[in-house]
């Protein structure tokens, strides 16, 4: 009998290789937005603009990686450079009209791809899921110690654009 860690090892391989998340098909190619442009996105969405140290930091990568990702979205006109909105020195890397249009546009898709594979799942099997998948995320995220905001959480900034801070969330 294989043990469970093995299985999951072996389906978290399977899940990396599949393109089912890439986003866009190619008749939407200019829409797409790559696998790191779609976190970087998601992260800048979840917190607002945010610096090259601020975005190294909570990926997980050095300077160096960010900036050739974020250099990459510059170009693309998904990200823009703007002063920071605190007065500090660094300036903040902020999502554009069109970086939100394509991470929009690349969820829906992604949203579509789950639903097709989820197909015949019953409502309480997805939400078994989900509730599954974000707690095995949070323990990644408490073992290396980079816990990632999420959509509803109190420090996750409002529909403003701001960042918030957890007891302005209840006001």
């Amino acid at each position: 009998m294989v043990e469970p860690a093995r299985l999951i090892e072996f389906e978290m391989v399977l899940l990396n290789r599949h393109s089912i998340f890439d986003g866009p098909r190619k008749a939407d190619a200019h829409k797409k937005v790559d696998r790191s442009a779609y976190v970087v996105l998601t992260r800048i969405d979840l917190d607002g603009p945010l610096s090259i140290g601020e975005l190294s930091a909570a990926l997980g990568l050095d300077t160096s990686t960010v900036n050739r990702q974020t250099a990459a979205m510059l170009k693309a006109d998904l990200i823009e450079r703007i002063p920071d909105p605190d007065g500090g020195m660094a300036r903040k890397l902020a999502m554009t009209s069109e970086g939100a249009a394509r991470l929009a546009y690349a969820r829906d898709r992604t949203v579509e791809s789950l639903g097709r594979v989820m197909t015949g799942w019953t409502d309480e099997e997805t939400a078994d899921f989900a509730r599954m998948l974000e707690r095995f995320n949070r323990g990644i995220e408490a073992l290396e110690g980079r816990p990632w905001p999420r959509p509803g959480d109190a420090t996750t900034r409002p529909d403003d654009g701001q960042p918030q801070d957890a007891d302005e969330s209840d006001a």
